[in-house]
């Protein structure tokens, strides 16, 4: 298979990186994804009139003989329609209802990308522990429906250390749903020691009514809507309050810490002090699940004459590494479990891009190198083996 096919300027290769929170894509070689598209869809039954604005841009609404209509993308997810259910086709970081999932793809192409699939080969990022039916399925769906010239799948962590420059690394990846640390090799993933944890950030209630006028609409929102809707207020908070303290938490030095006003969208307001630590304290106080036990269990899982490599390059990746002090502490709280003759070397990129989308950022990196461009799965290699050819070539 010719690599002056896929290396060429004029065709641009695509980078996917589906997670739990939302979906990245954009070209290969650009230094951030071209969208982020929320990892939700929503569906309502089709027996009402569609809103003019949505009549003018259709393409983000679909709508099937099925009678139901599909809305994608933030726009349209934000604003309140009556029966507009909220569905998240991602389970566990693995894709779990492809209907919806394709969709999502379609629309990447119709109204981000604005190409036919058939021109652009494709890499997709994928979590550690995905299984292979499902790289299988996807592998078909890329070929089959979408027609793509070239394939290929990489799992995020090998992806989050190409993005800080290495192919050896200890990868810690704190996201939507859980904190996992995953060890790189030489650009493949130890997949018999990866640790994951359920630990990421639940929604915070309020104890004090807020004073403020509710907006008027006609109809009930669905519940799932006003889930998502409380989640996106609930990310703005922990993004601009909370913070990890360098050592455990402690009620009497948190005290003694000044305190940071916030203010919720319905108007209710007050300084935040203790708990602005006591919080974010979740992802590191379990004794079996913080962040500092799961990356030291992963790398002691790992043979011992490549555990100086991965302390050497402790990789900080995911939404969540991004609180205030995350990475202070996590450096504190694994130096104090790493063997005295190791040396701890904890990399972070210190933009917000880089840790958002460090898996992106990799894809994006590793799709324009000259060397991979004889790796890609080409549509000829699917057409003479099927979808097997995905776990041959891309362990």
């Amino acid at each position: 298979m010719s690599g002056m096919l896929y290396g060429g300027d004029e065709i641009g290769a695509l980078v996917f990186d589906p997670g739990h929170h939302s979906l990245r894509v954009g070209y290969a070689q650009e230094d951030t994804p071209k969208a982020e598209i929320p990892a939700v869809v929503g569906v309502s039954p089709d027996n009402e009139k569609i809103e003019p604005e949505v009549k003018q841009e259709a393409g983000n609404v679909s709508q099937t003989p099925s009678g139901w209509k599909y809305y994608i993308d933030t726009t349209y997810l934000h604003t309140p329609r009556s029966n507009l259910e909220l569905h998240s086709y991602m389970k566990d970081g693995m894709i779990e209802n492809w209907d919806f999932f394709e969709k999502v793809i379609d629309h990447c192409y119709e109204k981000i990308i604005q190409s036919e699939s058939e021109y652009h080969p494709v890499l997709f990022s994928e979590s550690p522990w995905n299984v292979r039916s499902k790289r299988e399925k996807l592998t078909e769906i890329m070929f089959e429906k979408y027609k793509v010239p070239a394939f290929f799948l990489v799992k995020n962590a090998a992806l989050a250390a190409f993005a800080n420059g290495r192919s050896t690394a200890l990868v810690i990846d704190s996201g939507a749903t859980h904190t996992s640390a995953v060890p790189v090799l030489d650009g493949y993933v130890i997949s018999n020691a990866v640790v994951k944890s359920p630990l990421a950030k639940e929604v915070i209630r309020d104890k004090e009514k807020p004073k403020y006028t509710k907006k008027n609409i006609s109809f009930t929102p669905t519940s799932s809507w006003m889930t998502y809707m409380v989640k996106k207020t609930v990310q703005d908070f922990q993004q601009s309050i909370l913070q990890v303290s360098e050592s455990p938490y402690d009620e009497r030095v948190a005290a003694s810490i000044p305190t940071v006003h916030h203010e919720f969208p319905t108007g209710y307001h007050q300084d935040f002090g203790p708990e602005r630590f006591k919080l974010a304290e979740g992802l590191f106080d379990h004794a079996m699940l913080g962040a500092g036990y799961i990356a030291a269990t992963s790398a002691g899982m790992c043979d011992v004459d490549v555990r100086p490599a991965l302390y050497s390059s402790v990789v900080l990746t995911g939404g969540n590494s991004l609180v205030q002090g995350f990475s202070d502490r996590l450096s504190k709280d694994l130096s104090s479990r790493t063997p005295g003759s190791m040396r701890l070397k904890m990399i972070a990129a210190n933009g917000t891009v880089e840790r958002r989308f460090g898996a992106w950022v990799g894809g994006s990196i590793l799709a324009s190198i000259g060397t991979f461009q004889q790796m890609w799965v080409s549509m000829q290699e699917y057409q003479e083996s099927g979808k097997v050819q995905i776990d041959r070539k891309c362990p």
